[in-house]
């Protein structure tokens, strides 16, 4: 039988570029359109956000039992000032977080040797300049990932991104997908510089661990993600040329 989905795609973008909508949205359409428009069947997602959110949690619960913080700072320091905001002691622990993303597909595999038969798993993830940026990420992603893989980057620049991040903010869901937010700072600090335009110098194929993964750029200036009618259009353009390009059609 001829295969109609993907296997992976790799979603990233800035802080609030539009990743999780585009999962929100595509959550809610019926299985057969999925598959039809979007090449994308029953699907999971793994996102990073929340093995980091709970990292803080950890040291917090420690902290409280009289413990030393393991891995993060309840503060940090930007452009000589001393700022309230959770942060990571160590850079290394981004390619950590990139590490257990792999862990995850390679278990679910290990569990289910047929799930690309008829399921696509989404891998999510945000990186900036200050902590590695993207191409240093997917060079941390495993040779089993990335053989399946295709990315889809969502674009917005840094002031687009620094305002939907304001806008998401919910202060009572500091651990929520769609509500969690960054202050101004340390958004700034992490997500301003971003390495993308080098690492996607070529226009269809990212370098990672020795393989040229298929990319697509999905348009997200002005805002489509917030106009269903919209997002779904122009995802069904960008998907149908990466569903070619990862198929070998396009070449």
């Amino acid at each position: 039988m001829e295969k109609k989905t993907f296997d992976v795609i790799i979603l990233i973008g800035r802080p609030a570029a539009g990743k999780s909508e585009v999962i929100d949205y595509l959550k809610k359409l019926p299985l057969a359109e999925r598959v039809r428009r979007f090449h994308i069947g029953e699907f999971r997602e793994i996102d990073d956000f929340p093995i980091l959110w709970e990292r803080f949690e950890d040291d917090d619960l420690m902290e409280e039992m009289g413990q030393p913080r393991l891995l993060t700072d309840k503060e940090f320091t930007y452009e000589g000032k001393t700022m309230p905001g959770y942060v990571f002691k160590g850079k290394w622990f981004w390619n950590f977080l990139i590490k257990k993303l792999n862990l995850a597909y390679a278990k679910l595999l290990r569990d289910d040797p047929a799930f690309h038969e008829h399921k696509t798993l989404f891998i999510e993830f945000a990186r900036g300049k200050e902590h590695g940026g993207f191409r240093e990420a997917f060079s941390h992603l495993s040779p089993q990932v990335l053989d399946h893989a295709a990315t889809m980057y969502i674009k917005v620049d840094w002031p687009e991104s620094l305002r939907k991040n304001r806008r998401r903010y919910n202060p009572d869901r500091p651990d929520s997908i769609l509500q969690h937010a960054l202050e101004d700072k340390k958004i700034e600090m992490l997500y301003k510089e971003s390495d993308w335009d080098e690492f996607a110098a070529d226009p269809r194929f990212l370098p990672a661990g020795g393989r040229k993964v298929p990319y697509a750029v999905f348009e997200n200036m002005p805002e489509k993600t917030d106009k269903p009618d919209v997002l779904g259009a122009h995802l069904e353009e960008v998907l149908g040329s990466l569903w070619k390009l990862w198929r070998g059609e396009a070449l």
